[in-house]
Parts: structure tokens; sequence; C-alpha cells
């Protein structure tokens, strides 16, 4: 009675940890889609030169996200089958996943605190060149893309240690942006990029507390069907009649 009761409990969890990460699958999944599309994100890599890392980052993140988010919802997908079928195939097949999924999360969590400044200063470099270069008048081109920089981040200038910025402020900011002058757009895009990269660290740390939890559970599962068949095949009885 007592191993039957734990088998049924921790097929429940094991259900309710594959629903949940199917759905950080998901919220993965549409994080990547959120910062390859978003208007902010887009801006910052259409205008970027090559010599620039942040269209590479940009990308890979994108790519990174969706096969990490696939990963984990059939890892789900299969944990589940496992448990109404009892299959020792599909629980191994899960946990293979699991673990695929496991050894792309913490190269990820990694990059995420070891060089958690490229992305801010590639970012930062891309508004200082398009700045720069709009107030030495180098390319009317560059007004228009400052233009659109200010109205994403919803800014408007910065501190210039190179002379007065009224200029190009009057020039690149929107009337909308009025009120907004002298905002550092350094610093907004700074604040942007603190939240955002604070969801990703938040996202992943939950993630990969799951994928360990799902692997424990899918290991358990695999050992409970196969020693349990092993003593099916030995209880064999055949009743002869008298």
């Amino acid at each position: 009675m007592g191993p039957r009761c734990g088998m049924r409990t921790a097929k429940c969890q094991l259900m309710a940890t594959s629903l949940c990460i199917m759905l950080l699958g998901l919220s993965i999944a549409t994080l990547s889609t959120v910062t390859h599309y978003g208007l902010r994100f887009t801006i910052i890599s259409n205008i970027s030169p090559e010599s620039n890392s942040y269209r590479v980052i940009h990308h890979a993140a994108f790519y990174v996200g969706i096969c990490l988010s696939m990963t984990l919802i059939l890892a789900a997908l299969l944990s589940s089958a496992a448990t109404v079928r009892e299959s020792q195939c599909l629980t191994a097949t899960g946990f293979f996943c699991f673990a695929l999924a496991f050894c792309g999360l913490i190269p990820a969590a990694c990059w995420r605190y070891v060089r958690s400044t490229e992305v801010e200063d590639s970012m930062m470099d891309v508004y200082d060149l398009v700045y720069e270069e709009v107030r030495r008048n180098v390319s009317s081109f560059r007004r228009h893309e400052l233009n659109a920089i200010h109205e994403a981040f919803l800014c408007c200038g910065k501190h210039s240690p190179f002379g007065d910025t009224a200029a190009v402020e009057h020039n690149t900011c929107p009337p909308s942006q009025a009120q907004a002058a002298g905002q550092d757009c350094l610093q907004e895009i700074q604040g942007f990029l603190k939240k955002h990269m604070d969801l990703v660290s938040m996202l992943l740390g939950t993630t990969i507390c799951f994928t360990v939890y799902g692997m424990v559970l899918t290991s358990f599962l695999w050992f409970y069907i196969h020693f349990s068949n092993n003593l099916d095949r030995k209880g064999k009885y055949i009743l002869r009649a008298r």
C-alpha cells in the first residue's frame, strides 16, 4: 500500500511539474519573441554597425530561447504521456529532454551573470555613435534614426562632455517629448535593460529549479516502472484443476 501510494503522489507531482514546465517554456518563447521583435530592441539592432556585437547577441538570444522553449515543452509532453501510460521508453526520453534543457539553461544563466553588461554596453555604444554623428552633422539619415530612438525610449538627448547638446535635442526630439528634454537616454536604456534582464534572470532561475525537479521525478518513475515489471515477471502462478 505504501509504495503504491507514494507512486500516485509522484505521478501527481510529475503531472503538475510538467504543466508548470510547459507554461515556463511558453513564457520563454514569448519573452524571446518580444525581445527579438520588440520596437526598442529592433531599432537598436537595425541601427547597430557590423563592428558592434549587439546584432549577434540579439539574434542568438532569440534562437537559443526558442530552442530551449521547444525542448521544455517536449519534455513536459513526454513526461505527461509517460505518467499516464507508465512507459519506460517515454520516461527515459522525457528525462533526456529535461537533461538537454538543463544543459542549455545553465550556460544561459552563467552568461547572464558573467557577461551581464555586454548587452547594455553595446546598446549604449549604438546610441552614442548615432548621437555624435548627428551632433557633427555627418549624416542626415542618422537624424531620423536618433529621432526613432527618442520616440521608442521616451527620452530626449544625453549629457555630453563635448559641448552644448540643445541643438541636437531640438532637431531630434519629437514635439510629444518636449517635456522629456534633458532626460538622459543612456539612463533610460540602462533602466529598461535592467528591468528586462531581471525578468530574464527570474525566469531562468525558476525554469532551472523545475527542470531539476522534473529530472528527479522522471528518474523515480523510470525506476519504479522498471522494478515493477521485474516483479511481475517473477510471480507467475499456474492453477491446475483437481
